[in-house]
């Protein structure tokens, strides 16, 4: 599933609340390691995205997700984000 992050965020890149809810679920695939191995910073990375993409859904798992972390991981999280809207 790391390759589907890589390859395919263009589809994700059209369109509103179709586009926050696919950033929503790649957040929470890596939450849970559906299809691939646990990966907290990727999962708030996504899903910080998709809350600035306008779900709802996602900052409220954002914030769960966040208080699970620790200080040095959600800095992470927070800069590939950021890289990520940056570069899209």
């Amino acid at each position: 599933m790391a390759r589907f992050e890589m390859q395919n965020t263009d589809f994700a890149t059209t369109g509103g609340e179709t586009r926050a809810d696919a950033f929503c679920e790649m957040g929470l695939m890596y939450a849970t390691g559906r299809g691939c191995a646990i990966d907290l910073i990727s999962a708030h990375k996504w899903l910080n995205i998709a809350a600035i993409k306008g779900s709802e859904r996602a900052a409220e798992l954002r914030a769960d997700l966040a208080q699970t972390m620790n200080k040095g991981d959600l800095a992470a999280a927070l800069r590939a984000a950021r890289e990520w809207m940056t570069m899209h």
